[in-house]
């Protein structure tokens, strides 16, 4: 079989420092998987210097190989200035959902009731993000305009995925949009939810407004559930959600584009955090997030080998956690380098140790 391409999307500051820690751990002299690096310079400097056309290089190859694994970026205040990458990147590889799932991290104390995952599923594209905006007017009679879209295809395509993950994860599909205010722009995905249902009865579904999901998270009792949500809902329902679990560097981040039957064909993972400009240079960061980001890709190579990779990382990852090796903002003195390396330690332990029993 031929090499595997993932196509590395380079970043700014801390971000792509934190790249750096996963390429270590997702190093084929670590992994043993036969994949191949293919590098894009997407920070800020080059963007600039290029127009944003790295950009759309990046995401033509992303399109060809079906992997990418991408560095936070810096997105410029200025209107004028070249913009979000990741919302350009999402809009070039029709990227329709972002996952984001908050997890147990062993000996960090969650919020509450919270010990079984919560996955957001997040939709990538619509909404206030693609929004057009003017004003009209002057003073205090001045008037903000916003025109949002919402298309069927990204809905059902969310809803679809919602219902197909919650079925693998053993998880109730839960909460939902603001429906009642908003019955034909929100309608619109409550009812491709709706529909999904009946397509997938098996999984329990308890659809909520948005506002009540929020509200209730914080009584949860405990259950695995899977949440969809429309764009700047699930930017914000995510956050939330993975600050419940210990912090927003736990997990990863992917972003999905799917073929005309929903399933998966491109998988773009990265951090959901930013890029932490007063961490950089001084090795504190956590590199957690980054690190299950390379697992996650790992998932979407379509091997044996590299599925066995994922895995390692994954439990490496947390069980050094549960071993007492943590970053500063864990509560720990580990620098981001040696965290690192003591994932790649047990990694390697693991795929040799289980090599041995011929797993």
């Amino acid at each position: 079989m031929n090499k595997r391409t993932i196509v590395v999307l380079k970043g700014d500051q801390t971000g792509q420092e934190l790249l750096d820690e996963a390429l270590r751990v997702i190093d084929p002299a670590v992994t043993r998987c036969d994949v191949f690096f293919e590098y894009f310079d997407l920070s800020l400097e080059n963007r600039r210097a290029t127009n944003n056309r790295v950009v759309h290089e990046a995401a033509d190859r992303i399109k060809q190989t079906g992997l990418g694994i991408k560095a936070a970026t810096i997105t410029p205040g200025n209107p004028d200035d070249v913009g979000s990458p990741n919302a350009l990147l999402r809009e070039l590889i029709d990227g329709q959902v972002i996952l984001r799932t908050g997890r147990r991290i062993p000996s960090v104390r969650p919020l509450g009731g919270v010990h079984q995952p919560i996955a957001v599923v997040r939709m990538a594209v619509d909404g206030e993000y693609n929004a057009k905006e003017w004003r009209e007017g002057e003073g205090l009679d001045e008037v903000a305009y916003s025109t949002r879209r919402l298309s069927r295809r990204t809905c059902r395509a969310v809803a679809e995925f919602t219902f197909r993950y919650a079925r693998r994860s053993g998880a109730k599909v839960f909460g939902g949009p603001k429906y009642t205010v908003s019955p034909v722009y929100e309608g619109m995905f409550k009812e491709e939810m709706d529909a999904a249902h009946q397509r997938h009865s098996d999984v329990a579904y308890d659809p909520q407004l948005i506002d009540a999901t929020y509200a209730l998270l914080l009584e949860t009792s405990g259950e695995a559930l899977v949440i969809p949500a429309l764009n700047r809902d699930g930017d914000n329902l995510s956050d939330l959600v993975l600050k419940m679990f210990g912090t927003i560097a736990g997990a990863e981040s992917i972003i999905l584009a799917f073929d005309d039957q929903f399933d998966v064909r491109v998988a773009v993972t990265e951090a959901p955090h930013g890029t932490a400009p007063s961490l950089q240079g001084k090795n504190l960061a956590n590199p957690m997030a980054m690190i299950l980001a390379g697992a996650a890709i790992l998932r979407y190579v379509g091997t044996d080998a590299a599925a066995l990779a994922s895995r390692a990382i994954y439990e490496a990852t947390l069980e050094a956690v549960h071993a007492g090796i943590k970053t500063t903002d864990l509560g720990g003195q580990t620098t981001t380098s040696d965290f690192t390396n003591e994932v790649i330690r047990r990694v390697q332990a693991k795929l040799e140790v289980w090599d041995a029993l011929g797993e």
